[in-house]
């Protein structure tokens, strides 16, 4: 399986006046996501790659990451922990939405791992 960039993350302090930043500056109309406030969602058809321009969380106010698709999030963490890096958030489950996790890389990057298959809702 090739390992694909499949989404991006854009964060900061006020996610909806970022998303506006990037509209301005990119044209990059956004969309909120259900449940999910000052989360705004860009289509990949405006950014080559669908990702989102949000708010981030008290233990990360700004950052940009990727997220690679995975067949195993816990797999690829300890993968990812064996050669260096450190969990920052373990295998998280959004019914019906996503199963992700995150990684800081030696250097301190943060990079998600998704997969593919999307999880059942409740």
């Amino acid at each position: 399986m090739a390992h694909e960039i499949v989404h991006w993350e854009l964060m900061g302090p006020d996610g909806d006046a970022l998303a506006g930043f990037y509209e301005g500056l990119f044209g990059w109309t956004s969309e909120g996501a259900p449940g999910f406030d000052g989360y705004n969602l860009v289509a990949a058809e405006l950014a080559g790659i669908g990702g989102a321009v949000g708010k981030g969380s008290e233990q990360m106010p700004a950052y940009l990451t990727i997220y690679v698709q995975v067949d195993d999030v816990e797999a690829h963490l300890s993968k990812a922990e064996a050669a260096g890096a450190k969990t920052v958030l373990p295998k998280t489950v959004v019914p019906g939405m996503v199963t992700f996790g995150l990684f800081a890389d030696p250097a301190g990057n943060v990079v998600g791992v998704v997969e593919a298959e999307m999880p059942p809702a409740e």
